[in-house]
């Protein structure tokens, strides 16, 4: 399976980078290549996530982030959003809708 970053997933990815930066030297990169190594799974596991809110959602294996994707054929997962679950959740699902 293919995979394709739509650009608010890869904003997504950029702004829990500087924050995780913040934190400490390196855990942005840390944080970044953990979201990108779950990320690549989905060559793998595209599709066996159960759907919230009309998407597949995967939850990241090291950060509090859910990968929020949709298949757009059978060899394509198209990642829509990247999203801090310590969030509201009613400004989860809104950004999940627009």
């Amino acid at each position: 399976m293919k995979i394709r970053l739509l650009p608010s997933a890869l904003d997504d990815l950029t702004n829990g980078r500087f924050f995780y930066e913040k934190q400490g030297e390196g855990l942005g990169e840390y944080f970044f290549d953990s979201l990108f190594s779950d990320i690549d799974s989905l060559t793998l596991y595209g599709g066996v996530h159960p759907k919230i809110f009309g998407y597949h959602r995967m939850l990241s294996k090291r950060f509090p982030y859910a990968i929020y994707y949709k298949l757009e054929t059978a060899s394509v997962a198209v990642v829509w959003r990247v999203l801090d679950l310590r969030g509201d959740p009613k400004k989860i699902r809104k950004s999940l809708t627009r």
